[in-house]
């Protein structure tokens, strides 16, 4: 007999790109501590896999994730990984560049899972918000920590507060969502973005995520000497040498990551 069927599933869509879906459209894609733990594998597999450079995503079945599975909740579950957090990537995402595609709804901790990713391609019709304080609960998987960075103050301020949903278009005018599509269309405009991402030196768009991430936290009197540590090796590497080759030759370049 065998056993019930893995609820996160990968594939690779185009070379270098790992597309990663959370397939329990029955449970609105909710994350149960299973789901949570195969997040956490497919994360390491993005970042410890050299023929990977960034991943992608999404849910089964025309929704994003309802976030945390509340029934599992009542069994003690909590949806955590040790170390990665809600997901197995809220506390910490992958090195790699990853894109969230949603459809259908990206609420509670499913906008969490969203914030812990670099980019979001969101179709115009989907719901999202973080609605918790109207279960009793605190949206504390990431998005009161991320929100603010990422909106205005007070947008990020009302959605904590009132657990209101916020349109698609309003978000993507305020910088949140980075493509908006059609319903259905967000998952192939995701992968033809990490495929714009997957085409440069793999060693630069880790350092520049890097720098960007943790730049903010950084002294002012501290961030060129920090910049310079996390950025230098991408100068001395062989793709940079092959990009300013290619640059003369007038051929597209053929990064090895090293």
């Amino acid at each position: 007999m065998t056993g019930p069927a893995p609820t996160v599933r990968t594939e690779t869509p185009a070379p270098g790109i790992l597309t990663v879906v959370v397939d329990r459209p029955d449970a609105r894609n909710a994350i149960d501590d299973a789901t949570a733990a195969l997040l956490a594998t497919a994360m390491e597999r993005l970042d410890d896999d050299d023929s990977l450079r960034v991943g992608v995503l999404t849910g089964a079945g025309g929704g994003f994730s309802a976030g945390l599975d509340l029934k599992a909740f009542l069994r003690g579950e909590t949806g955590e990984t040790p170390g990665r957090g809600f997901a197995g990537l809220a506390r910490r995402p992958p090195r790699k560049p990853l894109i969230a595609a949603i459809e259908g709804f990206a609420l509670a901790g499913g906008l969490e899972i969203a914030l812990a990713c670099d980019l979001i391609v969101a179709a115009e019709d989907a719901r999202i918000g973080i609605p918790e304080v109207r279960r009793g609960l605190v949206a504390d998987g990431g998005a009161l920590l991320r929100l603010p960075g990422r909106l205005p103050r007070n947008i990020a301020m009302e959605m904590a507060l009132t657990g209101a949903e916020v349109p698609v278009a309003r978000l993507a005018e305020l910088g949140l969502v980075n493509i908006v599509t059609r319903p259905g269309g967000s998952l192939a405009a995701a992968v033809d973005l990490a495929a714009t991402i997957a085409a440069n030196g793999p060693l630069g768009v880790v350092a520049g995520k890097d720098v960007l991430t943790q730049a903010p936290s950084w002294p002012e009197e501290e961030k060129w000497e920090r910049q310079a540590a996390l950025v230098e090796h991408v100068w001395t590497s062989a793709d940079a040498r092959e990009g300013a080759r290619a640059f003369a030759a007038r051929r597209p370049p053929t990064f090895t990551g090293t």
